[in-house]
């Protein structure tokens, strides 16, 4: 008996040594766990990411989820399949390009997406726009054309919605001109309040004319900041490790905007072709959302476009973006 009883004392002894040797507790060292990027490791195109009901929801161009891919998270970074929040599109187009879907909150019960899809009638790429009562959808597209389609310009894709202080609704996009061989122009209109129709005048803002852009600015994304507006934009080839994520100070919504020079988040040793970004703030910290690929995957048309976080700090009107990095140090 006392044999018995010894040996069970020293196993958990033994026991109890093994345990202070893994990983600390839920308590310690809490400030310094970090994350593993990409966040979302399947094919996730052109991410947006939108804040709701104490959550994210995140959208993007289709792939093995339907038209729209839809995930939702509770902490940006364990992602959750939702599935195809834009099942059905109108009749002006069929499956198989949606692209770079962006959703703008304007109330608990109301959302509207801007998502890019082919015209059937003119075989260009075009802007549609549908609405829903709730994040993931079903959205609902009753159009009978697309809101904007820019024909001799090549089309018109990459719409990115904005809400400025004064509550004045903008959308922002890309006629697609490098499918023609013509310029890019990042383009600007006022919206209508419900955000259905485009109320203003039709403004350019950028085109490519810095040598790293290539032949192609697109994917703007607009942010207030302290009285002044910056864009931020992706530039050159999408499949390229070239790709990378450029950035401008406007002085309104509608310009005059000054580009920075050269990009503020390129590729890695960790992920190539960086872009199609986003800002999202959390707990008074800025984030980048934005898709990149696996450098080893060069050569692979296209590559798998994963989605990424990278962290946004400012230095006065200047944003300076982490690069892209597998391991980082803390959480959102």
């Amino acid at each position: 008996m006392r044999r018995r009883l010894g040996l069970l004392l020293l196993l958990l002894v033994l026991a109890g040594c093994s345990d202070s040797g893994a990983a600390p507790s839920s308590t310690e060292g809490a400030t310094t766990v970090g994350f593993t990027n990409p966040v979302y490791d399947q094919n996730f195109a052109d991410p947006q990411v939108i804040a709701v009901d104490n959550g994210y929801v995140a959208f993007a161009t289709n792939g093995t989820l339907g038209n729209v891919q839809t995930l939702k998270s509770a902490d940006l970074v364990s992602w959750e399949q939702v599935g195809d929040s834009l099942p059905s599109l109108p009749e002006w187009t069929t499956p198989g390009k949606v692209w770079a879907p962006e959703v703008a909150v304007h109330a608990a019960d109301r959302y509207v997406m801007y998502y890019t899809t082919s015209d059937d009638a003119s075989g260009r790429q075009c802007i549609g726009v549908a609405v829903a009562s709730a994040a993931t959808g079903p959205y609902i597209d009753k159009s009978s054309k697309p809101l904007i389609c820019q024909v001799a310009e090549g089309g018109s894709i990459d719409a990115s919605p904005f809400e400025d202080s004064s509550g004045k609704r903008w959308l922002y996009w890309k006629n697609d001109g490098n499918a023609i061989g013509v310029d890019t122009w990042i383009y600007v209109s006022e919206l209508s309040p419900d955000g259905l129709t485009l109320a203003g005048p039709t403004r350019r803002l950028i085109k490519q004319d810095l040598a790293w852009e290539g032949d192609l600015v697109e994917a703007p994304y607009m942010v207030e900041r302290g009285g002044k507006f910056h864009l931020f934009y992706s530039a050159n080839a999408y499949d390229k490790s070239t790709y990378a994520v450029g950035h401008a100070v406007c002085t309104t919504p509608t310009g005059p905007c000054k580009k920075s020079g050269d990009p503020v988040l390129v590729s890695s040793e960790d992920a190539a072709g960086p872009g199609h970004n986003m800002v999202l703030t959390k707990d008074n910290r800025d984030w980048f959302i934005y898709h990149a690929w696996d450098p080893a995957a060069v050569g692979i048309d296209p590559p798998g476009r994963t989605m990424w976080l990278s962290e946004l700090t400012w230095t006065e009107d200047t944003p300076v973006v982490q690069p892209p990095l597998k391991s980082n140090p803390t959480r959102p």
